[in-house]
């Protein structure tokens, strides 16, 4: 077998669709407690959205994801597969379907997956996270400033996805979708390799030596693990990532990423940076679960395998 595979692509998108719609609802609240105010700690932002937004608060915004990370996670997730297959089988000078694999063919295939990532994720993070923010009220987030959005009052700014992207490239131009893309370069790529090389060892340190591949329920402990590991320790550039793509909705308070670290910083001290980090590490657990699950399941069903393989 080549090593191009399609069907990476394709199980990427399952298992892409799947890991929005379980982790949405505490995606939007991450995003309200790293780029908001007045939402103090977790259990509080959530007891806020439920209150004034009622259950669909935790769901705005979800269209656009549900539509473009699920071709998001099918192209990270076809990348690293058909990039850490080809290093393997060149390294190996062997046309196998699954060589050996080894740390190096790991990390250099996470590092190009996470670089890919930032091109087509940056566009969707940035009309995500305006969509989720733009109910914030403006008077609250910026006491005493003035802008167009006082004319505005508490309409919101935003119609939807694609009234957003107008918006924002008209206002800004076609960078102005890359708002935060250079914050998002620092997060993914590290944070792909605590992604993709974590769930690798730890579904086969689980799965028995006999077995063709890991089982069900070791792709969803590993996915989970991965998942927690990769968030938790990506919540500092997060922070930064989602600052930077929520600026704009009213005003510009940010020059770049080591302006809005700098402010960050003298306002809110060392503590800002991980604001957020226990529902990014909780969050992370059944989103990349059900990504994995959905990814490898769809894998042996479109491949006729009878065991779950990695990626």
């Amino acid at each position: 077998m080549g090593s191009f595979q399609l069907e990476d692509f394709a199980a990427g998108w399952i298992g892409g669709a799947a890991s929005v719609i379980v982790g949405h609802p505490l995606d939007t609240v991450k995003t309200r407690l790293q780029a908001g105010v007045g939402y103090g700690n977790t259990l509080s932002c959530i007891r806020t959205v439920y209150r004034r937004e009622s259950v669909f608060g935790f769901f705005k915004g979800m269209s656009f994801p549900l539509a473009s990370i699920a071709v998001y996670n099918s192209v990270v997730f076809g990348v690293f597969s058909n990039t850490q297959r080809f290093l393997s089988q060149h390294r190996c000078q062997e046309p196998e379907a699954s060589p050996p694999r080894t740390l190096s063919d790991l990390l250099l295939a996470s590092m190009v997956a996470g670089v890919v990532s930032v091109g087509l994720g940056g566009p969707v993070d940035l009309i995500k996270i305006r969509l989720q923010m733009q109910t914030q009220p403006f008077r609250d987030a910026n006491l005493g400033l003035k802008s167009r959005a006082v004319a505005l009052g508490e309409q919101p700014v935003y119609q939807g996805p694609v009234h957003c992207i107008a918006t924002i490239v008209r206002n800004e131009g076609l960078a102005g979708l890359y708002r935060g893309a250079s914050a998002m370069l620092l997060r993914d790529v590290p944070g792909y390799c605590l992604y993709f090389i974590p769930y690798v060892f730890l579904s086969e340190w689980i799965t028995p030596e006999p077995c063709a591949g890991p089982s069900p329920c070791a792709v969803w402990l590993a996915g989970g693990v991965a998942g927690a590991i990769s968030w938790g320790t990506a919540t500092p550039m997060d922070v930064v990532k989602s600052r930077l793509q929520a600026d704009g909705v009213y005003l510009n308070k940010y020059k770049g990423v080591l302006d809005c670290i700098s402010q960050s910083y003298q306002k809110e001290g060392l503590k800002v940076f991980f604001r957020g980090i226990t529902v990014n590490a909780v969050r992370g657990f059944p989103m990349s679960a059900a990504m994995f699950l959905g990814y490898e399941l769809s894998l042996q069903a479109i491949r006729g395998d009878h065991a779950v393989t990695s990626p």
